[in-house]
This record gives structure tokens, C-alpha cells and sequence, in this order.
């Protein structure tokens, strides 16, 4: 496997919705046709991850249909949303199973064999922070939950809900939010809980190639106290630990921020997000990416690069064209993850919610979809996989030069992240003449 892997989140549900309406009849995952797999993997894709398994329950679907502030979203992006479009949110898990409607835990397993038999791995999706409000345990073991009181429901009607014939449980959330309406927050200071969560990951790692772990900062013991005032032991290096004993090439990839990357890299997490590296990009501040871009090798190669995901506004959306190739030009071209979101590759503009199953309809962006033909193109080379980084010295301020070589070849990454021409200067040897938002990509000999 690369050392720099190539991941696509591939939104499943929304997907499968498209392919039952092409078809006329409803499409599980044994209907995916092998040429889409085929595409992905001769794009150079070596992870997929498959969005929205997990069975999701019947309350979550109730809040994610009639919450006003997420139909009003819906209703951007599709006016004529109904009901049935609306199937919750995917990390309010009720069961680490596979839905139904996806075909079951069978048809995960079959996908599973399809893309290994095609050069690829699955990632799958791990909700440690809360469940979803009808999941089993919110009856049968309610000490896994953070409670609260009477007057913490009155003080805070946002962040507590009464279930009835359980009691007042907390809704999940980070500590600078109001609470996720859809779910139940899970107590790490409970042995038990953290010992129940470690078994169903055993269980999820059974059926996948490795994990990316929702919101995985929140477990820590100094966030969980900051946020709950309860005291935890650490959950990540022992789960990671025993996942490990079982799955020796198991992957833990680390949905993170608040400056906390390293810190979960230290506890044993293999990729961990970089949305330092996104918000830097979207900004247009070259030398505040550049800074970013010196943090040691140890540290770059574990960080997960992209320019969206599901949480983030459409990339086509938030940088004009050039810009935004630009942009992608340094985020896929320096040490680390390399992370396509689905419909990126196609300059999708309208960002489909998580709550839904249906997206709206769009041409593919001509332009955005030839530059990202060439752009996976380059990445399959095995220099950009397997080579080793160094960052050039560079001027004017706006250019960045990346090299990358091999026993066999090199090459050279020029961009001008500015929007005025510049002549692009590396190692003072080295010079080109880049329009505003250009690059150059080049591919040499070890002694050029």
C-alpha cells in the first residue's frame, strides 16, 4: 500500500438513490455495477469510503424531518424535497449493522471482496461520542449515558431530553455547540461504556479495512471533562491497541481539529484531518500555508489533505475555478492522505446534507473535471506515492515549489498561489513564468 494513499468518501445512499431511479426498481450494493469500481480504481483510488452503512432509527428520522432549520437547507438545494428523501443523519447510529435497504451486513461483505479483487480498501464510519436516541442501550444499559437533571432540561432545553421510562439523558455535542437533536451522548467515565464501545469496534474492524472515527478529539479525557466536568480514562490507545491484535493492517483515520492532530497521531491514530491546512487554502494566505507547511515530516505524513467533505461547502462553491485548482495543485501534492469527496471530482456546486438520500441534479463542470482527470493522473506515479517530499525554496512569497524522488524519478510541483502573474523562482536555480492561480507540473530524471 502507498504511503501516501488516495481516498474517495463515496456518499452510498445517495448514490444507490441515483442508481434505483436509472434503474426502476430499488438498488442495493450487490447492484453497483463492477465498471464504477473499475473507474475508481484506474483513477488511483486505494481507499473507499462507503458514508451511511450504519442502520439509522426512526426518532433520528423524525428530527431530521421536522426540524425547520434542516428542511430550510434541504429546500436549497431541493425545492421539491420529500419525506422519503430525508432518511437521518448518518452518525446518529441506532446499529452497527448494515441497513437493510443497503442490502445487509452480506452485501457489505460481497462490496467488500469486489473492491479487494480491484486493488482497493474499505473504510467505514465509527460514531464513539453518542448514539442515536432509539438505539438499545438507551433501555438496556441508560449508565452508558451522560444524564442530567430537571433543572438541566429547563436551563438547557437544547442539550437534554427526556426519554420516557429511561430518564434525562444529555444530546451528543462538542463542547462550543448546542447539542445534536438526533442523539445521546455516551459516558467515558463509565468502564463499562468505554469496554462496549471497544467491542463494537471489534466487531465494525471484522467487516472493514479500517475506520474513520467521527469528532475522535471529544473522547480524549481533558475535552470530555471540559465538556461533561467527568472525569475518563483514555480510549483511544487501548481500542486502537486491541483492534491491532486482532488486524495487524487495520487503519484509524481521525476526524479532528482544535489543534489536536498530533496529540491523537501520539495515541496511536494513523491519519488524522487537516483542516488547518483547508481553512489556510481557502483563505488565499501563502504564507500562512507555507508555515503550516513546515511542520515535520512525522506530523505531514499522518495529516488527511482535501478541499471538501461533507462537512464543508462544495470546493467548486467556495474557490473560483482557477484559484481553485491552485489550491488543489498544494493540497494533493504534499505528504499525507490525499481525500476526494464525492462529486468534487465533477465540480459539483450544491452540497447535499447528510439527513438526505436524494441530491439535486447537475451537469458535470467541464473544466474542473478534465483538470482533476489530470491531476489523479499525476498522483498515480509512483513517485508521488511512495517518493520522498521536500518543500523548495521559493520567490516571490505567492509560489511554492514541491519535489518529489525515487530511485528512478522526480518531480518538480510549481504553483503561484496569488492572482497575479509571478516568475516563480526555486532554489534560486530554477525559473518560470506562472500566470495568476498557474502551475507547472513536471516530471524529470533524479539528476535534473
Amino acid at each position: 500500500m502507498a504511503s501516501h494513499p488516495v481516498l474517495y468518501e463515496w456518499n452510498i445512499r445517495v448514490h444507490l438513490a441515483d442508481l434505483s431511479s436509472n434503474l426502476g426498481r430499488h438498488a442495493t450494493l450487490d447492484d453497483l455495477p463492477p465498471s464504477e469500481l473499475d473507474r475508481l480504481a484506474e483513477l488511483g483510488f486505494e481507499w473507499i469510503w462507503l458514508l451511511g452503512v450504519w442502520q439509522t432509527g426512526e426518532a433520528g428520522r423524525r428530527v431530521s424531518r421536522t426540524s425547520p432549520q434542516l428542511r430550510q437547507s434541504y429546500q436549497q438545494v431541493l425545492p421539491d424535497v420529500a419525506a422519503s428523501d430525508i432518511c437521518g443523519s448518518p452518525f446518529a447510529v441506532a446499529s452497527y449493522t448494515v441497513s437493510p435497504d443497503l442490502g445487509g451486513d452480506g452485501a457489505l461483505a460481497r462490496f467488500r471482496e469486489r473492491l479487494k479483487a480491484c486493488g482497493m480498501r474499505l473504510m467505514l464510519d465509527f460514531v464513539p461520542n453518542h448514539t442515536a436516541i432509539d438505539h438499545p442501550w438507551a433501555r438496556e444499559h441508560p449508565d452508558y449515558y451522560v444524564h442530567g437533571s430537571d433543572n438541566d432540561r429547563e436551563r438547557e432545553p437544547l442539550n437534554y431530553l427526556l426519554v420516557p421510562e429511561a430518564g434525562i439523558f444529555a444530546y451528543g455535542r462538542d463542547p462550543y455547540f448546542p447539542g445534536w437533536p438526533d442523539t445521546l451522548q455516551l459516558n467515558y467515565g463509565s468502564p463499562a461504556l468505554q469496554d462496549a464501545m471497544r467491542n463494537e469496534l471489534i466487531k465494525i474492524a471484522a467487516a472493514c479495512d479500517g475506520v474513520r472515527c467521527d469528532m475522535a478529539m471529544l473522547l480524549t479525557p481533558e475535552v470530555f471533562k471540559k465538556t461533561w466536568g467527568i472525569e475518563a480514562r483514555p480510549f483511544w490507545p487501548e481500542t486502537i491497541q486491541a483492534v491491532r491484535a486482532m488486524h495487524p493492517e487495520f487503519i484509524f483515520m481521525a476526524e479532528v481539529y482544535w489543534g489536536m492532530e498530533w496529540d491523537l497521531q501520539q495515541q496511536g491514530f494513523d491519519h488524522t484531518y487537516d483542516k488547518r491546512l483547508y481553512d489556510r487554502l481557502r483563505s488565499g494566505d501563502a504564507n500562512a500555508v507555507r508555515a503550516h507547511l513546515t511542520a515535520s515530516l512525522e506530523f505531514q505524513n499522518k495529516s488527511v489533505r482535501f478541499l471538501e467533505n461533507h462537512d464543508e461547502e462544495r470546493a467548486a462553491d467556495v474557490f473560483p475555478p482557477s484559484a481553485h485548482q491552485a489550491a488543489a495543485m498544494i493540497a494533493y501534492f504534499v505528504p499525507g492522505m490525499r481525500f476526494f469527496h464525492d462529486g468534487q471530482l465533477e465540480g459539483r456546486h450544491k452540497k447535499t446534507s447528510v439527513h438526505l438520500c436524494r441530491r439535486a441534479a447537475e451537469k458535470a463542470d467541464q473544466f474542473l473535471e478534465s483538470f482533476y482527470m489530470q491531476l489523479l493522473a499525476w498522483l498515480r506515479q509512483p513517485v508521488l506515492r511512495t517518493g520522498e517530499w521536500q518543500m523548495l525554496e521559493t520567490t516571490p512569497d505567492s509560489c511554492f515549489a514541491f519535489a518529489w524522488s525515487d530511485e528512478r524519478n522526480r518531480a518538480l510541483v510549481v504553483v503561484n498561489f496569488s492572482p497575479d502573474p509571478a516568475q516563480c523562482r526555486a532554489d534560486a536555480e530554477m525559473s518560470f513564468d506562472l500566470p495568476g492561480w498557474g502551475y507547472k507540473f513536471l516530471l524529470l530524471r533524479p539528476d535534473s
